[in-house]
């Protein structure tokens, strides 16, 4: 196993979030690799936790990284809330991200959570990719 490409393959998703021009227009801006503190925009996206699994094969050292992606909202009802994972996940789905080591394998969505959260006041939708990454 090698858990080597874990902060390169952070960094990717970071700047193909960061960079995308559809999610650009839904959140200005607002991408954070850990919640952000003190006043919160209306609605950002945050990357979360991280579970990781070998998958080494005979070509060399592997893994399996499952990602959370947030999308959170303040408002009334999931639609912006929508639009925005939305984005995420066209942002996401099969790109062809560039590592500083290694090499994307594969990059797909996994499953989803939506919820209410803080009293019904904010609304959250966890997303969670699986990208398969490769070393050497």
């Amino acid at each position: 196993m090698s858990y080597a490409m874990s902060a390169a393959l952070q960094a990717a998703v970071f700047g193909a979030l960061s960079t995308d021009p559809v999610l650009d227009g839904l959140i200005g801006g607002a991408v954070f690799d850990a919640d952000p503190t003190g006043a919160l925009p209306s609605a950002y996206v945050s990357l979360g936790a991280e579970r990781v699994r070998n998958r080494s094969d005979g070509s060399g050292g592997g893994a399996l990284h499952e990602f959370d992606v947030a999308v959170v909202t303040e408002g009334d009802g999931f639609f912006a809330a929508k639009q925005i994972a939305a984005a995420v996940s066209d942002a996401l789905v099969d790109a062809e991200l560039a590592l500083s080591r290694g090499r994307l394998v594969s990059l797909r969505f996994y499953k989803a959570k939506a919820a209410r959260v803080e009293n019904g006041r904010v609304r959250r939708i966890d997303l969670i990719f699986r990208a398969r990454v490769q070393d050497g």
